[in-house]
């Protein structure tokens, strides 16, 4: 099964119906990995689709949580 299969059927399944920009989630757990520790990766996508979706869930909540995550992590190269 692809990544973009498998992706679309998991959003069926949790009833989601989004416009997901996978590639950035995708860069965002890469960062984390490398940045802080493997186990930050998944962490840190659960808690940016978790405050997203407090935010309302829409794709400009996910794509605010993910480019705050993101800078949070580019200081961390500080």
């Amino acid at each position: 099964m692809s990544l973009t299969s498998w992706t679309a059927e998991l959003c069926e399944a949790l009833g989601l119906d989004l416009d997901l920009e996978s590639d950035a989630i995708l860069d965002l757990a890469r960062d984390a990995a490398h940045q802080i520790d493997r186990p930050a990766a998944p962490l840190t996508t659960f808690l940016v689709g978790y405050a997203a979706g407090m935010r309302g869930g829409s794709s400009d909540d996910i794509a605010d949580c993910v480019d705050v995550a993101s800078e949070l992590l580019a200081n961390q190269e500080s």
